[in-house]
């Protein structure tokens, strides 16, 4: 078997590249360990009658542009709506996040006139900061260090585009180098505010608490997708996060590509610095003009092309590349919803919110943190809570709910015991009792529960450490350095050996961003014109 290009993993970045690079008619074959695609975009029936989102859970980061480009939409893509995410405290008040801004300001300042005041100068901060970040994530790295004519042109190129960017470099590098929680209290003095608008950076993001510098960036992630295209909003995914993927298969296939599922990469074939294919754990050899790695840098430096392949300054820098996790999944079935105390006192008219996030204060936050960092699981860990079956009648059996909680405050390697049934048994029943302080009686309404640690999360998805967005994505590693310096552009010191993965900038979440600038530097190295260049 022959092709212009083989790609390693169809998760969805892999599945976009795959599907940019035969739109642009390149023979393209995308190879995938598990049976099925999507990677930790996927929808599985976990228990009869119960399709759940298994890791990724919310669509609020899949660009517009690539969902028109590759027509997600008409592939089976359906994005529901639902009301304001919805955040409680154990005081019986609450924040309800309202698009309407006025509204939104009205429940701030139940906490604080002055942060309810300065709001508004806040959300003008960002939005004259964030289309910079949104125009950063589609370029391609340079390598700054580089004295190359060709690297130099792109780095002189890069500032040209840029040049609009004026005084607000320094706000982009404040967003870029302080903590959450500093770059908030220019703003807000409140701490229930400051627990609000800065717990996302407790979620998935890596090893990181509102109050580590650097987390500011995730201040930003919310708001990197224009909700204001054709392509619509961000919301839940009818059937599940599975959809999109499902979709960016139908895509691959319209344009002639090819998927192999069930078999996994056992190495890239490597022929005087050359790649020039994969071979299966089968023993079958794919030959391949361009390979490519959806895959994390360590395994794709370490297992899939090796060490001796590798100059020894890359081996160190691959080596150094941090990617320790103290994120979390749980998965329910339930009888029923969980009843939060403070959202029945506001006299909604919906049953229940679609997203929750659960935070008390900051103190709890940097607690959490700090358990996880000793080894511990945390007494109260921060979460995020989807309930897709209140607005999806495709994920739950009649009367029955789907519950995807999204945690941090976990770590790889607990301190003095393993990760066992019991002790992901405590897990649950800490994360239970957290959500009972706010919903009580919760707990009595679980059917089943899937407890993703972790090393579960590794084992399951390929991810080294467990961490969603294949490293830490500090200032360290990100941009020109991600993932090592001199090969952030998805290229790798193998000649036709690229990166297309979360591992590359702009980084993890579901952006597909990553496939779609691989692909569109491989397109180039092939001397092929980039197909459906629109929305930048």
């Amino acid at each position: 078997m022959s092709y212009d290009a083989v790609i390693i993993g169809a998760g969805h970045n892999g599945l976009v590249c795959a599907a940019y690079l035969a739109k642009a008619g390149a023979k393209v074959c995308v190879v995938e360990r598990q049976p099925f695609v999507g990677g930790a975009a996927i929808t599985r029936e976990l228990w009869p009658g119960f399709r759940v989102s298994v890791a990724s859970y919310w669509m609020s980061l899949l660009q517009p542009k690539i969902m028109l480009d590759l027509d997600l939409l008409k592939h089976g893509v359906e994005v529901i709506e639902v009301p304001p995410s919805f955040h409680p405290f154990t005081s019986g008040k609450s924040i309800l996040a309202w698009a309407d801004e006025k509204t939104f300001v009205a429940e701030l300042a139940q906490f604080s006139t002055k942060d309810a005041e300065n709001y508004p100068k806040f959300a003008a901060h960002m939005t004259a900061l964030i289309p910079f970040v949104r125009r950063l994530m589609f370029e391609t790295p340079v390598d700054p260090a580089s004295m190359k004519p060709k690297d130099l042109s792109k780095t002189l190129g890069l500032a040209w585009r840029m040049r609009d960017i004026g005084g607000r470099i320094y706000d982009l590098w404040d967003l870029l180098t302080l903590s959450a929680h500093d770059f908030l209290k220019r703003w807000f003095e409140s701490d229930a505010v400051l627990t609000y608008l800065g717990s996302y950076a407790s979620g998935s993001a890596g090893l990181i608490s509102p109050k580590t510098p650097g987390s500011a960036y995730v201040l930003a992630r919310p708001l990197m997708r224009d909700n204001t295209t054709a392509a619509g909003g961000g919301g839940l995914i009818r059937g599940g996060m599975g959809a999109i993927s499902e979709a960016l298969l139908k895509a691959v296939i319209q344009h002639g590509g090819e998927v192999i599922t069930g078999h996994s990469v056992a190495r890239v074939e490597i022929r005087d610095g050359a790649a020039t294919g994969v071979r299966l754990d089968d023993g079958r050899v794919i030959t391949a003009g361009r390979v490519i790695s959806n895959a994390g840098v360590k395994l794709t430096y370490n297992k899939l092309i090796g060490n001796e392949h590798l100059p020894p300054e890359v081996v160190g820098q691959v080596a150094r590349h941090r990617t320790t996790s103290i994120a979390f999944k749980i998965n329910l079935a339930t009888n029923a919803l969980p009843r939060w105390v403070a959202f029945d006192a506001r006299g909604m008219p919906n049953r229940n919110p679609g997203s929750i996030t659960i935070a008390e204060n900051s103190d709890e936050l940097e607690e959490a943190f700090a358990m996880a960092l000793g080894g511990e699981i945390s007494r109260r860990p921060y979460l995020w809570i989807t309930t897709p079956s209140e607005y999806d009648d495709t994920v739950a059996p009649p009367g029955k709910h789907v519950v995807q909680i999204m945690g941090g405050h976990v770590p790889y390697r607990l301190n003095g015991r393993d990760w066992t049934e019991e002790t992901r048994g405590d897990l649950l029943r800490i994360v239970l009792d957290q959500i009972c302080r706010y919903a009580p009686g919760f707990d009595k309404e679980v059917i089943h529960a899937q407890i993703l640690t972790p090393p579960d999360i590794e084992e399951m998805f390929a991810m080294v450490d467990g961490h969603v967005h294949h490293g830490e994505m500090s200032l360290d590693q990100v941009f020109f350095r991600r993932p090592i310096a001199h090969y952030a552009d998805y290229r790798t010191p193998v000649r036709n050996m690229y990166m297309c993965g979360a591992a590359c900038h702009p980084g993890g979440g579901v952006t597909g961003v990553p496939g779609h600038n691989a692909a569109r530097e491989i397109l180039r190295d092939m001397g092929r014109r980039f197909p459906a260049e629109r929305l930048r």
